[in-house]
């Protein structure tokens, strides 16, 4: 049988990926840290990390204790809160996946308001266009565009977002007029590019402009945006960005107008950890709040 005390330290450099950021953590010295991870290895006769020049990873063991240890320390939570009449403190790292425009322009600017409610959660954000593997704890949780199709996962629906297609004042000055979808074919087009973007949601460009004259292409969307502030060409643009800049205009609102839906998407194992209900919990209610700004409703 192992010290159950050894699972924190356990946790904390899952989370954490190096010795010295899970010892400022937990207020020891790192020795300290590695010390009790080889103690805990010895007695559950078990490799629980791999160490790379870019931290400590979990093996096949590790990640297959994860959720035991995580119900250990949500358990503890419980007993604090039932035992002493007080909300414990949630504290840990929480690693939320999701796209580019959502994290950098949405879940961002709304950070203050997340620590108010949390100081102690550290709260990690990937945000781009490739798909992370909540399975094998590349996240502990993902804002994605569709429901997933398999896995250990629980999903629901927060919100739908809108894409309008969008052009800088000077450039529509000295293009060609847009009156109908035809039109679009004699314009330049700002987009993703194909072999880099792994969600298919994103792929919608041909379904409203057969064979579009591509002048510009990026990974990144800030990078799209700004190229079609610039006057390079017309892009799609999210509604809840461009709809509010005034160095953009929309073409063909009526016409052209792509809606997709946002989930949020947790592993079943860490569905009732407490530091992970929290942030979902903050997402549910901000998304729910922004759904007309979501949407470029403008009041």
């Amino acid at each position: 049988m192992f010290n159950w005390d050894d699972l924190r330290f356990f946790l904390e450099l899952a989370r954490k990926g190096r010795l010295v950021s899970a010892a400022q953590r937990l207020h020891v010295d790192h020795t300290t840290v590695s010390r009790r991870i080889a103690q805990l290895e010895e007695a559950v006769n078990a490799r629980l990390f791999d160490k790379s020049p870019q931290g400590y990873q979990l093996t096949e063991a590790g990640r297959r204790l994860m959720p035991y240890a995580e119900a250990v320390e949500a358990q503890s939570i419980a007993v604090y809160k039932d035992i002493s009449g007080k909300d414990a403190q949630l504290s840990g790292t929480v690693r939320l996946a999701t796209t580019e425009a959502v994290g950098s322009q949405v879940i961002a600017h709304h950070l203050p308001r997340f620590r108010a409610r949390h100081p102690g959660i550290e709260l990690e954000l990937i945000a781009e266009t490739r798909r992370l593997s909540l399975s094998k704890r590349e996240a502990d949780l993902a804002i994605a565009l569709a429901r997933p199709e398999s896995g250990r996962l629980v999903a629901k629906k927060l919100a739908t977002y809108r894409l309008g297609l969008y052009a800088a004042p000077g450039y529509l000055a000295s293009a060609p007029a847009i009156a109908k979808r035809e039109d679009l074919s004699a314009h330049p087009f700002i987009s993703y590019i194909d072999d880099l973007l792994q969600m298919p949601e994103l792929r919608f460009m041909e379904s409203i402009v057969k064979e579009p004259n591509i002048v510009f292409r990026s990974s990144n969307m800030m990078a799209q945006y700004n190229a079609c502030v610039e006057g390079v060409g017309l892009a799609f643009l999210h509604a809840f960005m461009a709809e509010y800049d005034p160095r953009l205009r929309p073409v063909l609102a009526s016409d052209v107008a792509i809606e997709r839906e946002l989930w949020l998407v947790v592993h079943e194992d860490l569905r009732h950890v407490a530091r992970v209900d929290a942030v979902c919990e903050f997402l549910t209610d901000l998304l729910h709040e922004l759904q007309p700004m979501l949407l470029g409703i403008t009041q």
